[in-house]
């Protein structure tokens, strides 16, 4: 079992800690050889038919196996096991550093069970956008403005999504949305500014420069999305 997971590239000393602990968390009773352990990402994975959890905080995972097929990667949908509908928010944030497909999954999930979830949208949006789907991005962002109404942090990640497609004049209009319900938000009026600016609109600029200047304090540096 430990040279499986050696192959997988974990850490000796990973292996060893995390096979300790679980023939502690188990019967004598029951043989640690007749387990499925495996490597997920640089956790070490114990299978439990359809249910999945790692050995080092006994978390459980979203079923999502990796199958490799000719050269290409595959994502199988494996049963979920069932999680009450207020934690399904809770568990894609603790997903989205070590396993971002599950992460979205988790953030659907959510928004099945509380429509107008606003972070959840947020959240999923803005995996979508990293992982280059722009256009499932942008139908998240719609589906959430359209559950939720105005939310003044939707609205700016769906701006900063606009502005990479090439979509100036939507961006625009987003980013004036997002303040119209928070005034203060730096990071909107900051990449207003160079918008305006990049499209010439140097007055249009010079305002929401001098805007993020009042509000930001020395030494802050301006972000892109949230």
């Amino acid at each position: 079992m430990a040279k499986s997971l050696a192959e997988a590239k974990l850490a000796p000393r990973r292996i060893s800690a995390s096979l300790r602990k679980l023939r502690k968390q188990l019967p004598d009773t029951v043989p640690i050889t007749g387990l499925k352990v495996r490597a997920v990402g640089n956790d070490v994975v114990v299978a439990e038919g359809p249910a999945q959890w790692r050995i080092d905080d006994g978390q459980y995972l979203l079923a999502f196996e990796v199958s490799r097929f000719d050269s290409d990667v595959r994502f199988v949908e494996t049963p979920v096991r069932p999680l009450p509908p207020e934690q399904w928010f809770e568990h894609g944030l603790s997903l989205e550093e070590s396993d971002a497909v599950s992460a979205i999954a988790s953030y659907e999930k959510a928004v099945e069970d509380d429509a107008c979830k606003s972070g959840a949208y947020v959240n999923w949006g803005r995996l979508l956008h990293q992982a280059g789907r722009l256009t499932d991005a942008a139908a998240v962002y719609e589906r959430g403005i359209r559950s939720c109404g105005g939310d003044a942090v939707l609205l700016f990640n769906f701006a900063v999504l606009r502005e990479d497609q090439k979509r100036h004049d939507d961006a625009i209009a987003l980013y004036e949305q997002s303040l119209a319900l928070d005034p203060e938000s730096e990071d909107a009026h900051y990449n207003l500014a160079l918008l305006y600016q990049s499209l010439g609109r140097k007055r249009d600029a010079v305002r929401h420069l001098s805007a993020y200047r009042k509000l930001t304090t020395r030494g802050k540096s301006p972000g892109r999305g949230e």
